[in-house]
């Protein structure tokens, strides 16, 4: 009976070597007697763990090239000489092998006596005992004896590298495989490693023969997930012994969604391991998903819910039941005196879908009112706008792995290396077969220098010029006749695109005639619009340098426009992509997190589907929308707005313009907070609700891909109630009935009132592995590819994007321009990570200047520099880089210490409000002390966390 494999396959188990080139011509052969039939290119290593064939391997594994180098794997194959490695021999049409022959066995057991002659024989204390592969490897091969000694020269007494926090490497284990370094170079992309040395001498090296911690390692993991021994383990392996069940569950940083198994000793998370069948990450991981969870099992940790009249007063424990009361009386009192709308929510990035649901239908149902937003608000907003009115989608066209088909990626304002290293490593991967790199940013992004990665084109725009950028691409697309006219002509509105045409063509949006006002020079910008133009694939990206100016919606929609120009939508390996920052920035958005749209982007003053939500939630519905975040601040300060419930963010640290951000927390009556830690929002707050980490709960996170992914629970709740269940009881206190058991429930009417969601199911979700949304009748499992052959909104729009200077510009006084980011081993605010050891790589937040700045300066690396602007002043340590240019200065904000947004100004985008975090004029000059704000800031904290009664030793103080 012949047997057809499929080599893609859904499996968790390792089939040797990776699928060959999808192809429709299939190979039929035997081993050890089964009829087969496999893709042409399957190697014969794979094709037998197809068929349930376990074939001895050890440098072979599914995610790296085939190497040939341990000969565990060889196998007879007849007509052939000699025994070849299964590995690196592809299938042939009436090829016969045999796995298993006294032959082949003789050679094995050979070749495993060698590999264990200079091993330690301390399989009973190894951490890796029970889940060692070369232990496995030498039982499966029948090892029973070692003829060599170990009085000759071995590798036995090497020293331990435990430089890294994490894992611990430990040359004596090592069997020099290689499958470390190809990991290395092949998943992540850096070539950190290397092997050192030749025949009995060689070594794996980490750079230069450098500890990990001084090398460019950047701690992704893939080498240890790769190590079939012990040379590479886990520390929490190493000090807490082997999992004993592991359950699938997604991420809670970045944008990229990674799948991870989460492996689990009782209710003690061991480790967490990258999912190999992860749609979003294939197995590889980065230093926070893989490493950063400790998090979560922190000292830190809120786990009783408290109280207090004043934010000047102690806390107070309470049960749950007196907490909810407490804010549930103080929100009615309010309303009482002030007016139905002087209370609104705020739903988070890092919440569940579920959760975000939940609360923008409390603030609707509960509350009253449409004063319902999300810290999406500050970020990607300008995506959700310019996308919406140009394509028809509040969201990203593609998948991930569309990348892999792109000939020209354009990369703007986007750092994808650190705030989506899952992603840059796949992207790396396509850069290294061929593919040219753009990159429009003020800085020189690490991207760039993509090992064998080719040359990039840097375009090196000042900040604020993003438009008068795009619209010099466009014009020289449309000048030198490079637009796609077929996909014009079917695919977008005639009228709209004789006038952007017309727009377009003006000689004042010539590369020569905005190199004044961009920097870029125009030579530079001709040539990325011609790549560009002229690829059979061209695909951007891009980041918050796109939307956090005051021309970010513009922006996103001057990019749309050159992607409908060039025909580069609407297949794979092109589209327009927003890399979204958190977690479930996606979610958020499409669960109506905003004031002026319902679940599905569905604006709250369209009748029909107001009705449908009024109808299955038993109230009426204000068709105007509610207030902003900013609006919100504004009218607390005004004496208009003063209650707040915000579930999961630290708005008082990631807003900008800090000093009016606590002046309008505290002009508030009552705020709410519901996070896992006493954060900088929390010291201004009057109710205390602790939260749950994404490892305590179900429910589900949309990626930046639209990719809906499971969230899985793997121990009980801290505080003993999931995040959804504290908006639940909250409602109800509030008189709104409100009961689900489970977050399915909140899934299942998610689906019934949003149509891009209508076919969404947890059981679905189990069967598929994810869904990127829309899912419907029309599209059952989902849509990966979006516009391929219509618009939303019919035919796709383009919009005349006038270049307008943002008002926040460089003068004397302020003669630099700051722009801000993220580094690769913090995240966001800092809450979760700066509570775990990836403090050993980032401990503060540095600000960034080029040597000329400072030299001009006095400064030198290291001094403390005062930063000022129109806003504010802060104090950082200066850190001199050629990655910028000079007049641009940059810094994080991962540390509430550093006062980042302290400097931020009010600036906004013109359509949403995203804040223009990208642009502010600024002054530095040396200091010997701490800015004012600091000294309170130093001062509030200590006050704070002493009315919590709680020692607090994890926040910075600067000396």
């Amino acid at each position: 009976m012949l047997h057809i494999f499929d080599p893609n396959a859904r499996t968790d188990r390792d089939l040797g070597t990776p699928p060959p080139p999808v192809t429709e011509k299939t190979v039929r052969l035997s081993i050890d007697g089964n009829a087969i039939a496999v893709p042409e290119g399957t190697s014969v290593l794979r094709a037998a763990a197809l068929a349930g064939i376990q074939i001895p391997k050890l440098c072979a594994s599914d995610n790296l090239d085939a190497f040939g180098s341990c000969r565990l794997c060889a196998v007879e194959i007849e007509g052939r000489r000699g025994l070849p490695a299964s590995c690196t021999t592809p299938v042939a049409e009436g090829m016969s092998v045999n796995t298993q022959t006294d032959r082949v066995a003789k050679l094995r057991r050979n070749v495993m006596e060698l590999y264990i002659s200079d091993h330690p024989l301390d399989c009973l204390t190894c951490p890796a005992n029970g889940d060692c592969e070369l232990q496995d490897m030498a039982g499966a091969v029948g090892l029973r004896d070692v003829r060599y000694g170990y009085e000759g020269e071995n590798h036995l007494v090497a020293e331990k590298d435990t430089s890294n926090p994490y894992f611990t490497f430990d040359p004596s284990k090592c069997i020099v495989c290689s499958r470390c370094v190809r990991a290395c170079e092949e998943v992540q992309g850096t070539f950190a490693l290397t092997i050192d040395g030749r025949g009995f001498d060689s070594t794996v090296s980490a750079g230069q023969d450098d500890d990990f911690m001084d090398s460019e390692c950047v701690s992704c993991g893939a080498c240890v997930q790769a190590c079939p021994t012990a040379t590479l383990m886990e520390n929490s392996v190493i000090e807490q012994g082997q999992p004993e069940h592991s359950v699938v569950t997604t991420c809670a940083y970045c944008g990229v969604g990674c799948s991870f198994k989460a492996e689990m000793k009782g209710n003690e998370l061991i480790r967490m391991v990258p999912f190999k069948d992860g749609h979003a990450n294939h197995g590889h991981s980065c230093v926070k998903g893989r490493f950063a969870f400790g998090y979560a099992t922190h000292p830190d940790r809120l786990t009783t819910p408290m109280i207090r009249n004043h934010i000047d007063e102690p806390w107070q424990e309470a049960s749950w039941d007196e907490a909810l009361q407490f804010a549930a009386d103080r929100i009615k009192a309010i309303q009482a005196k002030y007016g139905q709308d002087s209370v609104g929510g705020i739903t988070s990035s890092r919440c569940t879908n579920e959760e975000a649901y939940l609360v923008q239908k409390l603030v609707r149902t509960a509350f009253g009112n449409n004063n319902t937003d999300t810290c999406a608000r500050v970020c990607h907003s300008p995506t959700g706008y310019g996308l919406k009115q140009t394509l028809g989608e509040s969201a990203g066209t593609q998948t991930f792995d569309s990348v892999m088909q792109s000939d020209v990626i354009v990369v703007i304002g986007a750092n994808p290396t650190d705030a989506h290293p899952v992603f840059a490593s796949q992207l790396r991967r396509r850069l290294r077969q061929g593919a040219q790199l753009i990159v429009a940013d003020p800085r020189h992004i690490d991207l760039m220098t993509t090992p064998h990665g080719g040359d990039a084109l840097h375009l090196p725009l000042r900040p604020g010029t993003n438009v008068a950028l795009i619209n010099a691409l466009a014009h020289v697309v449309v000048s030198e006749g490079l637009e796609d006219r077929l996909f014009i002509a079917e695919r977008c509105d005639p009228g709209e695109y004789a006038a952007w045409h017309a727009f377009i063509s003006d000689e004042r949006h010539a590369p020569e005639a905005t190199e004044s006002t961009t920097g870029v020079p125009a030579e530079s910008v001709r040539a990325a619009a011609r790549q560009y133009a002229n690829a059979r694939n061209g695909a951007i990206y891009y980041g918050l340098g796109v939307t956090e100016h005051s021309q970010g919606s513009t922006m996103v929609m001057g990019i749309a426009n050159l992607a409908l120009a060039t025909g580069n939508i609407g297949r794979e390996g092109v589209g327009v992509n927003p890399l979204r920052g958190q977690n479930n920035v996606q979610g958020s958005c499409d669960m109506g997190s905003f004031p002026h749209e319902l679940p599905g982007y569905q604006h709250v003053s369209q009748d029909a589907p107001r009705k449908a939500f009024e109808d299955a939630w038993g109230v009426t519905i204000d068709n105007e929308p509610g207030l902003r975040i900013p609006n919100m601040f504004d009218a607390a300060i005004d004496g208009s707005f003063k209650g707040l419930y915000v579930q999961g963010e630290d708005i008082a640290q990631s807003d900008p313009n800090t000093q009016h951000v606590e002046r309008a927390l505290g002009s508030l009556e009552c705020l709410i907070v519901q996070d896992l830690f006493l954060n900088e929002t929390a010291k201004f707050a009057h109710v205390l609700l602790p939260g749950s980490s994404f490892l305590e709960k179900d429910g589900t996170f949309t990626n930046a891909e639209r990719r809906i992914n499971r969230v899985r629970k793997v121990m009980p709740a801290l505080a003993g109630k999931e995040d959804w269940q504290i908006t639940q009881d909250l409602a109800n206190a509030l008189g709104y009935d409100m009961h689900y058991d489970h977050p399915e429930q909140i899934m299942a009417e998610i689906a019934s009132l949003t149509p891009s969601f209508k076919g969404v199911t947890y059981q679905k979700l189990d069967e598929l592995g994810s869904i990127q949304w829309p899912c419907n009748d029309e599209y059952p499992n989902g849509m990966p590819i979006m516009h391929e052959q219509t618009f939303p909104i019919g035919k796709g729009r383009f919009v005349v994007t006038d270049y307008v200077a943002t008002t926040e510009r460089a003068n004397r006084k302020f003669p630099l321009l700051l722009t801000t980011g993220r580094i690769l081993s913090q995240y966001n605010v800092g809450a979760q990570t700066r509570r775990t050891d990836n403090q050993s790589w980032h401990n503060q937040d540095w600000l960034e200047l080029h040597p000329h700045d400072a030299e001009e300066r006095g400064i030198n690396e290291g001094d403390w520099v005062g930063l000022t602007s129109r806003a504010g002043d802060t104090v950082l340590q200066a850190k001199i880089s050629t990655r910028m240019q000079p007049g641009v200065v940059y810094t994080t904000f991962h540390h509430p210490v550093s006062g980042a947004n302290v400097i931020t100004t009010d600036n906004s985008d013109w359509a949403t409000n995203c804040p223009e975090y990208k642009v502010t004029a600024v002054q530095c000059e040396k200091v010997a002390q701490p800015s004012a704000w600091q000294e309170r800031h130093r001062v509030q904290h200590k006050k704070q966390w002493g009315l919590l009664k709680t020692p607090e030793a994890t926040e910075p103080v600067m000396k």
